[in-house]
């Protein structure tokens, strides 16, 4: 019997670091996004709760499949079993990730010189 696969996602959000586990990731039919399916959160069975896993328990909470853009996505990992979810601080884990550039409708998209 084949094990079923497990998928941590990190991905930028709003200026956050988001790591969410998910039965399944694929590129979705939206062009440009990556859909995430059957997201997993932990087990309440201690009594110490994580305040970030609870929001994006809370944040996730009836959604049955997201769609993350492209160009936020940081690793997709294939992991043996799931850990906490969470959301840090981005630049608060000790690395040099940076977001791709998000560009906005300008008047003037060339730079001054």
């Amino acid at each position: 019997m084949k094990r079923q696969s497990t998928y941590r996602v990190t991905f930028h959000n709003q200026g956050k670091i988001y790591e969410i586990y998910a039965r399944q990731v694929a590129q979705g039919n939206l062009l440009g996004f990556i859909e995430v399916e059957t997201i997993i959160f932990g087990e309440r069975t201690t009594l110490v709760v994580d305040p970030s896993e609870e929001h994006l328990k809370s944040e996730f909470e009836g959604v049955n499949r997201t769609y993350i853009p492209l160009h936020s996505i940081i690793r997709i990992d294939e992991v043996e079993k799931t850990g906490p979810s969470k959301i840090t601080e981005s630049g608060s884990r000790g690395d040099k990730v940076t977001p791709f550039p998000v560009f906005t409708n300008h008047p003037n998209p060339t730079p001054n010189k």
